[in-house]
């Protein structure tokens, strides 16, 4: 029997990065994060389990991706095993903003992979469940599962049940704007895993990333409890430049940023210092995502849509978690 459910999750960006993988074969972060889910930025997902297909299928934006398989099937074999089925699945996923380009695609889009998988093989998993099984795909589509302001652990069990996310504040509980500069369209040369173990295994200043960090996610949980926009700025884009500077010092050099980035940073702090509510954040690609309250979006989005080189200017708010819905049989 056919069994077929769509989903549709958002992407997410991190204030407080994550940047380097534990030991081991169960993708799991080497440090905590914390991140905020994008309404307007977004993967739909179509999973139908067919006993006529003989392997699984991947179809990403309407081109066929056997690259992108041993992850997706992962992710399916262990939604298989709870189910007790061993059906293949052809996978049809899109997203409505540049795929690998530094805009966690592959955070929406694994986690819409499996809330639409697990939907399809009628599993009643629990929103834990889904942020771990969809860790296994993507790190940070573990964050993807929920909504508003979230929190990924880390975790130190062997068999990584206690690393997984969980909200920390609604979006309605305080709601920011996200003005989107994008600065090159195309997929980045060095994908955010393969960065990450390289940054790990030769940056000098990697140690340094991992001993600071508890510091910045106790200041971030403390800035998103009080609603202090200040106390947010500082923390995410410390967070953000250390991540950048230590993927930088990585043999060969890790750089993310292009020469947009950069003009489009110093214009953020010049918002900010002259009153403006507004922070900036980099994730691994070109892209600035600039967090704002919502009165100052539309300066924020003006400023940055006059800066050359800016192709596009994406705006959003903070979105709900996986939404998903069964296919008529």
């Amino acid at each position: 029997m056919i069994k077929a459910a769509t989903a549709r999750a958002r992407s997410n960006i991190a204030l407080v990065k994550y940047w380097g993988k534990a030991e081991g074969t169960l993708n799991v972060p080497a440090v905590g994060s914390i991140s905020i889910t994008l309404d307007a930025l977004w993967s739909d997902t179509e999973v139908v389990f067919d006993p006529a297909l003989e392997t699984d299928a991947l179809v990403l934006d309407g081109e066929r991706r056997p690259d992108g398989l041993v992850r997706v099937s992962a992710c399916l074999d262990i939604l298989r095993e709870l189910a007790g089925v061993g059906t293949r699945a052809a996978v049809v996923s899109s997203n409505n903003f540049p795929t690998g380009a530094g805009l966690a695609s592959s955070a929406s889009g694994f986690a819409a992979l499996v809330g639409a998988a697990a939907r399809a093989l009628g599993l009643q998993l629990e929103p834990r469940q889904l942020s771990i099984i969809a860790r296994r795909g993507s790190g940070s589509a573990a964050r993807s599962i929920f909504g508003g302001f979230v929190e990924m652990h880390a975790g130190a069990a062997p068999d990584g049940l206690d690393s997984y996310a969980e909200p920390l504040l609604a979006g309605k509980e305080w709601p920011l704007d996200i003005v989107v500069a994008v600065t090159s369209t195309g997929e980045k040369a060095v994908a955010s895993g393969s960065g990450m173990r390289r940054s790990a295994r030769s940056s000098p200043y990697h140690a340094a990333w991992l001993k600071t960090h508890q510091a910045d996610m106790a200041l971030c949980r403390q800035a998103i409890r009080t609603r202090d926009f200040e106390a947010l700025a500082q923390v995410a884009e410390a967070s953000c430049l250390k991540m950048h500077a230590a993927a930088m010092a990585a043999v060969p050099a890790l750089i993310y940023f292009n020469g947009v980035t950069v003009e489009c940073i110093g214009r953020i702090r010049q918002l900010r210092k002259s009153g403006v509510a507004v922070l900036f954040t980099v994730d691994a690609g070109p892209q600035i995502k600039a967090v704002c309250a919502p009165d100052a979006r539309a300066a924020v989005r003006d400023a940055l849509a006059d800066m050359p080189g800016v192709v596009q200017i994406i705006e959003t708010g903070l979105g709900p978690g996986v939404e998903t819905r069964a296919c008529p049989s």
